[in-house]
């Protein structure tokens, strides 16, 4: 599975951006993790083909929402109220199979990455 990412920028603390990936084909679940400067990688979201079902990182939760068109091989992350700590280069990844909910935000989980885009916040 190849993945594209795009939508990444710079933009104002309390604006909003919105990233897209692409998948090459179709996967059951689908996610977005960030990694900041000297930080590791964290979750951010993930979404499941089935039901649509979402997760979110308690750090963005009321502030993103993932979706997906299953038609496309898309997900979308929409980000609002941004916040100068959410800068990152954001990660597309993908499983082609159901991940279990416990396992759903470790990135051991998704065999498939994109190249990241870099999301800048400033204050």
């Amino acid at each position: 599975v190849q993945l594209q990412a795009s939508g990444g920028g710079l933009v104002q603390a309390g604006g909003s951006l919105r990233l897209s990936c692409t998948a090459s084909r179709r996967t059951f679940t689908m996610g977005w993790f960030r990694q900041a400067p000297g930080k590791e990688r964290e979750f951010v979201a993930a979404i499941r083909s089935s039901g649509g079902h979402t997760y979110y990182a308690d750090s963005v939760k009321g502030r993103v929402t993932i979706s997906r068109d299953n038609g496309k091989n898309t997900v979308d992350l929409q980000m609002n109220s941004l916040k100068p700590e959410d800068t990152a280069v954001y990660f597309c990844a993908a499983n082609p199979n159901s991940v279990i909910l416990t396992m759903i935000s470790d990135f051991n989980s998704y065999p498939y990455w994109g190249h990241g885009t870099l999301v800048t916040v400033s204050s």
